[in-house]
């Protein structure tokens, strides 16, 4: 039975890592060049935010160990 599931699995694995080399159509990858150009364009709009928030955070916390030591 276990001779079974090895040979089932390994032929399972054969498969599914099998390379596909399907063309895929020109419409296909202008699409996700376009998704990726998106997505770059919105990180690259979040950075300063996240980095005013994260500086944010830090200075209260620096203002409130000063305070607590006066």
């Amino acid at each position: 039975m276990r001779k079974r599931v090895t040979i089932l699995f390994g032929l399972l694995l054969s498969v599914a890592y099998t390379p596909v080399f399907a063309a895929l159509p020109a419409v296909i990858g202008t699409t996700l060049t376009e998704i990726q150009t998106d997505a770059l364009a919105a990180i690259d709009l979040v950075w300063p935010v996240l980095l005013a928030v994260l500086g944010g955070f830090i200075l209260i916390k620096i203002v409130k160990r000063a305070s607590n030591k006066i």
